[in-house]
């Protein structure tokens, strides 16, 4: 790994104690990680980090990592996708990438900055709230989702979804980006 990062060595990941390499993106991700379990009340057991996803569109497959996956009452229910940059841009990708990871549709998505947050109803797309601090806590993640039906995802539905994600993160990504993968 490493393309176009800066790599400033290696650190410790805050979630599973492995060692990864230390670049700007990655101490944004591990001040998500942090502020999840310090600030929101999350287990580290919660939040699977560093999700591969394997995207088919057509004739076209892909491979990419969602940041973080967080259960609560047995099902996945939160994804967070960080990117540097505007927010704005991210969000349908994301949001497709969340109707993908899972069986069901995610009930939180969040799109992240690592300044800044957008968080969105995963059914809708609308965004219900804006800033970090906003982000669900534990408790009123698994509040949700103990009230929240699980949809499934239609394959007709995740087949349109899987093109969304392949034109803006996969083909759209920059040339030297290892974090995406053409197959």
């Amino acid at each position: 790994m490493g393309g176009h990062h800066l790599i400033m060595g290696t650190l410790n990941d805050y979630l599973t104690g492995n060692s990864l390499e230390d670049t700007h993106d990655e101490r944004y991700r591990q001040k998500i990680a942090r502020f999840l379990v310090k600030k929101k009340g999350y287990a580290k057991s919660d939040i699977k980090p560093r999700s591969q996803l394997i995207v088919n569109a057509g004739s076209r497959k892909g491979k990419l990592w969602v940041d973080f996956l967080i259960s609560v009452e047995n099902r996945t229910a939160m994804m967070i996708k960080y990117a540097p940059g505007s927010l704005v841009t991210r969000h349908r990708s994301t949001l497709a990438m969340s109707r993908l990871v899972s069986a069901g549709q995610i009930l939180v998505v969040v799109v992240t900055n690592g300044e800044t947050a957008d968080i969105m109803d995963g059914r809708t797309g609308k965004i219900t709230a804006s800033g970090f601090d906003e982000i669900p806590s534990r408790n009123e993640l698994s509040n949700h989702a103990a009230r929240s039906e699980f949809i499934p995802i239609p394959a007709e539905r995740a087949e349109m979804e899987a093109r969304i994600v392949y034109a803006c993160e996969i083909e759209g990504s920059c040339p030297c980006d290892d974090t995406t993968c053409r197959l």
